[in-house]
């Protein structure tokens, strides 16, 4: 059977403002069968994570490039390989069956061809909903009969063997490893403590918000709509929450939510956001810089005052979710647990189409997203 697949690529490496005329829809027609014995295996794709680090990849130059393996550059007018749920079509492996539901790097198309040794694990949702496979969560209502502890140990058990043993396939779509090893490990919050997030609403600062919260932390997000101010408060507990986009002076204003100044600050977008929660934060506080997503398309740089660094002996440290993997089943164990007994909520916005993965990559930098974004590319 002859099929048509539609994929993503760009057009050149990207330095400036991202704009949907870097990207370019082509068309192929893929052999759905594979030798015996070739361990490649054809999947079709169901649905593909976005997230902000790939515009990195798409740089003619950029440091992330040769931190880690995961975010090797993107050379222009080849495929874009991205975390995502996929189904097998044909598989020479004999870790493969065709019609299996698989999880890993697939491509910004239609289908994919994985060649082995590339990161692929066989996928058993257990009625988990498949996109919440791309973070870190199930819903309440799609909640195993079973206790919570039973499902969540089932879940990672289904997945966190390979996942062991490729530490650097996470941090693609696990927003949530993020969040969560950022938090609990970078942070090492203090009950009662005072803690700001940056990019509240995102895939990775509504899950840091929430589980401050349950933690026993008083948290401020901040965020760039009324809308979203209102969803961090009233959906997922903020203690308050403000748009930055209506903010002349975000020092002042930090200092009006945190009088006694911050505790912990959950960084994911750097610039000036930075500057500010660093002159509000306490001695002995702790910086986790997740993101700088100010600077992926502006190219703007600011720093914080390193004298208040020095004498306020603030600590401030990057990540990545990789580096805690050591913790991976415990994240999946305490998240399911929450999400299954509705403490936490699951944020997701799915966009249709994989010729829509161009504006819904863009939407990241414009703050259009709401929670995790993910692009459904087929049906189940």
């Amino acid at each position: 059977m002859e099929v048509t697949n539609r994929y993503i690529v760009t057009k050149t490496h990207i330095d400036g403002a991202l704009e949907e005329s870097h990207f370019e829809l082509k068309t192929a027609s893929p052999a759905l069968t594979v030798e015996p014995g070739s361990n490649d295996v054809v999947v079709k794709n169901l649905y593909v994570s976005i997230d902000p680090y790939q515009l990195n990849r798409m740089k003619s130059y950029s440091s992330s490039k040769s931190a880690i393996i995961f975010s090797i550059g993107i050379t222009p007018s080849e495929g874009i390989d991205a975390y995502g749920v996929a189904r097998v079509v044909a598989s020479g492996s004999s870790k493969f069956e065709k019609d299996d539901l698989v999880v890993g790097l697939i491509a910004w198309g239609e289908y994919s061809v994985v060649k082995e040794g590339n990161m692929l694990s066989k996928l058993d949702p257990m009625g988990f909903l498949l996109t919440h496979l791309l973070h870190p969560s199930m819903s309440s209502n799609r909640c195993l009969n079973a206790s919570p502890n039973a499902s969540s140990n089932a879940f990672a058990s289904s997945i966190s063997t390979e996942l062991q043993l490729l530490p650097l396939f996470v941090p693609a779509g696990f927003s949530g490893l993020a969040a969560y090893g950022g938090f609990f490990e970078v942070c090492q919050p203090k009950k009662g403590e005072k803690v700001f997030v940056s990019a509240a609403s995102g895939s990775v600062g509504n899950l840091v918000g929430q589980y401050a919260k349950l933690f026993g932390c008083y948290v401020v997000g901040c965020a760039g709509s009324k809308k979203k101010v209102e969803l961090l408060k009233e959906k997922l507990g903020f203690d308050e929450a403000f748009n930055y986009k209506d903010e002349t002076d975000l020092k002042s204003t930090l200092k009006g939510y945190f009088p006694d100044g911050i505790d912990i600050y959950f960084d994911n977008v750097g610039s000036e956001m930075l500057e500010a929660a660093v002159a509000n934060v306490n001695n002995f506080g702790r910086v986790a810089v997740c993101g700088v997503i100010s600077e992926y398309t502006s190219g703007k740089r600011a720093a914080p005052d390193m004298l208040d660094v020095v004498y306020k002996r603030i600590t401030i440290r990057g990540f990545l979710a990789a580096d805690y993997m050591n913790v991976y089943s415990d994240f999946i164990s305490t998240t399911s647990d929450h999400l299954c007994t509705g403490n936490m909520q699951a944020l997701e916005d799915i966009t249709p189409g994989v010729e829509n993965i161009p504006s819904a990559f863009i939407g990241l930098f414009s703050g259009d997203n709401v929670g995790k974004k993910i692009v459904k590319i087929a049906d189940e």
